[in-house]
């Protein structure tokens, strides 16, 4: 099996399941309503809400690197706002994550072994620029955006129980 097969497999266990840690993100929101992920349970932590957002950016702004554009900020910004705390407004969030994890997994898909080692630029060409992960490797974000998958599930899993 190759690498890049390896790191999506990956990708696909933290949001999916089957990994051995725990739920995955798509497990641990199942049962979550619009009610529960607008609730503010930690006082200066996120709601559930605001991460699903978040994570659903920054899917986004990995896709886009691997498709060759500049590192930067997510377009819709670090932190989304949430606008309305509807039912409806749930699912349409819950749907744009999935398809943001989807369009993701398709993108890492099309890669090769060949291509892991090649570099993420940001607006400072070769410079690291942490805030936006540019100046690291195609490896190093793919291993990242599964970690931040993995972190933000785990944070999920204890507002629920908040």
């Amino acid at each position: 099996m190759e690498e890049i097969n390896r790191i999506e497999d990956q990708l696909r266990r933290a949001f999916e399941g089957g990994a051995w840690h725990g739920p995955a993100l798509r497990e641990v929101l199942a049962d979550v309503t619009a009610e529960r992920a607008a609730a503010r349970s930690m006082v200066g932590a996120h709601n559930i809400w605001e991460i699903v957002l978040h994570v659903t950016a920054w899917h986004g702004a990995v896709q886009r690197r691997l498709e060759g554009e500049p590192a930067q900020l997510p377009v819709e910004g670090d932190w989304p706002r949430v606008t309305e705390t509807s039912e409806a407004r749930w699912s349409e969030t819950l749907l744009a994550l999935e398809q943001s994890y989807q369009s993701l997994r398709r993108t890492i898909a099309g890669l090769t072994d060949a291509q892991l080692n090649d570099y993420i630029y940001g607006t400072l060409g070769t410079e690291p620029d942490p805030p936006t992960g540019a100046g690291v490797s195609v490896y190093l974000t793919l291993h990242g955006v599964v970690q931040h998958d993995l972190y933000h599930a785990g944070q999920i899993a204890i507002l629920k129980k908040a």
